[in-house]
């Protein structure tokens, strides 16, 4: 094999290979030795038909597309490397000649990895959202401990709202059942707003064993069978629950922490919740951090470089979709699209991630950032200890060239990051609110008040489940 000629040209190589007449001669001979078996040739049992009697038949080309597959990857990778190109994408053979000795020439296209100049990456400004709690937010957190310790008792009196009432019902619209309004032994919490509007409010005041027509009407915006209508719901009460919620003080502290105080509690809250903020808001800034320096760099990304990052984003959703029993297909259709459009809506992400993979590569090599056999090592262990394997196997699974690229790029992430200055991120201008009367105000309120009521739905057994499930609790 020899390179006869190199031409680059906007991010791209045509790279001329003189193959010796022998080396592709014997190239032909393996190609003609595997598809032999498959050639029937009259007068010849099929398999048997000798190589010249083929080609003469055929033409003397008739096996050289199989002899270049053949030979292609070791002749591609010799010449690669003798030129020192830093090939991607997969390459193809644009042209075929053969000169006055009988040697084969080849001529190879390939795109090339882009040319990179580093703009700043050091003392960078990079925004970083301060990290707070708040005392309503540690309080809404001990109402949620607190309903999830609720004790729920069965009360002979009227239902009242707050109560949970376990019912059967059955609706009706112009005095015919429909789809989907039936149920028996159904959890409802009475003010909730799962329902209908109007619905809990009805049977606020039933006792166990009460029966009651509950009238109420489709919200334009429910299902157009049953939008706008009139429904009667038959409800028959067979149980009334209350909810009682136990007092916020240290005896509850006791019984559902390891502290023995509520200030204890409440300091220890508001510690995990500033401690999963400040992970997050380090996150961001890292990510900001990574993406500032890589617009900061000037580098033209091959197509195919952004093309094979989508397919690794879509592999790897596909994944994630599969160990949830979902196929990636059935999952496009349900969002309104098509596997197409969804790779589609992945391609700013695979723009950013290989930018950013460029840019890490590039910072490695300036800065000769160094990974020891020592930190691989520990990177390994660690693997092994997070997926629970032997040390053993995971060094038969993952390449050691992998794994110390993936820890030189986290050390060129901490040098940006490291040398970053935080600045503060600015919140999002919101448009000034007009000045309202007593009676606007009010009109305001009553309509968020409406709007925080659910969209009625229909009884399922998803939210049977659910209502059950909080009854349980």
């Amino acid at each position: 094999m020899n390179v006869k000629s190199v031409e680059k040209e906007n991010g791209s190589a045509k790279v001329v290979v003189e193959i010796d007449k022998a080396e592709f001669n014997d190239a032909l001979g393996k190609a003609y030795a595997k598809c032999r078996k498959n050639i029937l040739i009259p007068g010849f049992r099929k398999g048997k038909a000798p190589r010249k009697v083929v080609e003469s038949m055929y033409g003397a080309t008739v096996f050289y597309e199989d002899a270049i597959n053949e030979i292609f990857p070791e002749i591609y990778a010799q010449a690669i490397e003798a030129q020192q190109l830093k090939a991607v994408g997969t390459p193809s053979v644009a042209d075929m000649d053969t000169d006055e000795n009988g040697n084969v020439l080849l001529t190879v296209s390939t795109e090339l990895y882009p040319e990179v100049k580093l703009g700043a990456y050091k003392g960078i400004e990079v925004p970083k959202a301060a990290v707070s709690v708040s005392k309503a937010e540690v309080d809404a957190e001990l109402n949620r401990m607190a309903e999830r310790n609720a004790r729920i008792e069965t009360v002979d009196r009227e239902a009242k709202t707050g109560d949970t009432v376990i019912l059967d019902f059955e609706g009706f619209v112009d005095g015919k059942p429909f789809d989907g309004g039936k149920a028996e032994g159904y959890s409802l919490k009475l003010g909730s707003g799962s329902f209908i509007p109007g619905f809990e409010d009805q049977l606020v005041g039933c006792k166990a064993g009460d029966e009651k027509d509950v009238v109420v009407t489709f919200p334009t915006e429910y299902t157009p069978e049953l939008a706008g209508k009139e429904a009667t719901f038959k409800c028959k009460i067979h149980e009334v629950k209350e909810t009682t919620l136990p007092e916020l003080d240290d005896e509850f502290a006791k019984d559902v922490s390891e502290f023995e105080t509520l200030a204890a509690l409440r300091k220890d809250i508001k510690a995990r919740f500033t401690k999963s903020r400040q992970e997050e808001a380090d996150r961001a800034f890292e990510n900001e951090a990574v993406e500032i320096a890589g617009k900061n760099m000037t580098c033209d990304i091959p197509n195919c470089m952004i093309e094979d990052q989508l397919d690794k984003h879509l592999e790897q959703f596909a994944y994630q979709l599969q160990m949830q029993g979902m196929k990636i297909e059935d999952y496009a259709k349900m969002m309104g699209g098509d596997l197409k459009a969804m790779r589609e809506s992945m391609r700013p992400m695979a723009e950013t991630t290989v930018r950013s993979n460029i840019l890490l590569s590039q910072i490695v090599d300036e800065e000769k950032l160094s990974v020891t056999d020592e930190e691989i090592e520990e990177e390994l262990k660690k693997m092994a200890e997070q997926y629970q394997m032997e040390l053993d196997k995971v060094k038969e699974l993952v390449k050691k060239e992998s794994v110390e690229a993936d820890l030189a790029a986290k050390k060129a992430i901490k040098l940006i990051v490291d040398n970053a200055v935080a600045v503060e991120k600015k919140e999002e201008k919101k448009p000034a609110a007009k000045r309202s009367t007593k009676k606007a105000a009010e009109k305001a309120e009553g309509e968020e008040e409406a709007a925080e009521k659910k969209p009625a739905k229909r009884a399922s057994k998803k939210a049977a489940e659910t209502a059950e499930e909080k009854t349980e609790e």
